[in-house]
């Protein structure tokens, strides 16, 4: 199963993380993980180079199964960023909606 974090500080949305896998089909196949991979690298690239921010991202390259992206403390009140962000979550939560069995978003 794929499991969601988003970070917050107060109003402002810090990043995400993103483990595991979704098994929903066979390698290549995965709708569920290529769906969630799509939106992840995409607010990654928007992050950089729509909202000019340089957020950390830390991944596991070669297995998969683990993203973090986080915005440094001076980038949090950028509202392109977190328009990003926010739409992310936005998109997240209609896989989960359709696809409860392989994604979870926690608080």
């Amino acid at each position: 199963m794929i499991k969601v974090r988003f970070f917050e500080t107060g109003q402002n949305k810090r990043g995400f993380e993103i483990t595991g896998h979704a098994d929903s089909g066979v390698y290549g196949q995965d709708i569920v993980c290529a769906a969630v991979s799509a939106l992840a690298i995409s607010t990654i690239n928007g992050l950089e180079k729509l909202a000019h921010t340089d957020p950390k991202v830390d991944a596991n390259e070669e297995e998969g199964g683990h993203l973090r992206v986080e915005l440094n403390s001076q980038e949090l009140n950028n509202s392109d960023a977190q328009l990003l962000l926010a739409n992310l979550k936005l998109g997240l939560q209609d896989i989960e909606k359709n696809y409860a069995n392989y994604i979870k978003i926690t608080d």
